[in-house]
């Protein structure tokens, strides 16, 4: 592991180097982010010597002075393991802004960890892997206008992002879009075994249910007129569309969609008093 004694202006600094923290580096150094100025602080000697390899950036395999230097401390560690990563680096990170893309830690409990009141919140999604994400953000009144540029400028390689008034939306913005890529697939994976179950190979089935998705997505976010609408045309009164639909609409399928949603927004909730409480 490595660490360069030069101090950098402008310092991003990351408590946790998995996932979300490697694509949110890696977006950083492809915009053009000096690698010297991006800190990534994780105990996996593995991990550590991946993203210098990768990215060029400065690696440490625990809290320690060097955080001083950050502007932004990125938080990405897993929930149950924040007070814990908390509790060394507070002395370092009390002038910084605090980010988190954690689930369920809520910015009360983040403020008092670190001592920092600037503190956002990011719920991001699992596509930010690959710049096509979508967050949802939220910032405590302390958080000037200048530092939510700076948050949204740090995410952007991930994809869009879109900020919420109020700290509890955070936990419908999980149950809709942070879990949300999960709903997608369950409903490839049902429309490729429906494919399979007509006659055709699981590759055509592959083939025809992403593009198709691919498609149907595009369209909806190039169209002014709201889904509904776009269902509608696509809806002729005794085809095959409207065969399908029926179908669905018989077995409840929208009604049950919308309580899985309410179900993962009540774990949210859950979590985030599990987890997230201050103190």
């Amino acid at each position: 592991m490595s660490e360069q004694s030069t101090s950098s202006p402008g310092t991003v600094a990351f408590i946790g180097g998995g996932n979300m923290a490697s694509a949110i580096v890696g977006g950083l150094v492809r915009a053009g982010r000096a690698p010297a100025s991006i800190l990534v602080v994780d105990p996996g000697e593995a991990q550590c010597a991946k993203l210098e390899a990768d990215f060029g950036v400065r690696t440490l395999p625990a809290p320690g002075a060097a955080l001083a230097e950050a502007r932004m401390v990125v938080w990405a560690v897993k929930p149950q393991l924040f007070k814990e990563a908390a509790r060394p680096s507070a002395a370092h990170v009390a002038q910084a802004l605090q980010l988190s893309v954690m689930a369920g830690i809520r910015s009360d409990a983040i403020a008092s960890a670190t001592g920092s009141p600037a503190v956002v919140r990011a719920m991001p999604n699992t596509p930010a892997l690959i710049g096509q994400g979508m967050s949802g953000l939220f910032a405590r009144p302390a958080v000037s206008a200048a530092q939510r540029a700076e948050v949204e400028q740090v995410l952007a390689p991930t994809g869009r992002m879109l900020w919420v008034g109020e700290e509890s939306a955070l936990d419908a913005v999980t149950a809709l879009s942070g879990s949300g890529p999960a709903y997608v697939f369950y409903v490839l994976e049902a429309m490729m075994a429906a494919a399979e179950a007509m006659g055709l190979s699981a590759e055509e089935g592959k083939q025809l249910a992403l593009g198709t998705f691919a498609g149907a997505t595009a369209l909806a976010q190039q169209s002014s007129e709201p889904p509904s609408v776009l269902r509608e045309r696509v809806t002729s009164k005794g085809g095959t569309t409207h065969a399908a639909l029926t179908s669905l609409e018989s077995d409840g399928v929208k009604a049950a969609f919308v309580k899985a949603l309410q179900a993962a927004q009540r774990r949210a909730v859950e979590l985030g008093d599990e987890f997230g409480a201050a103190g």
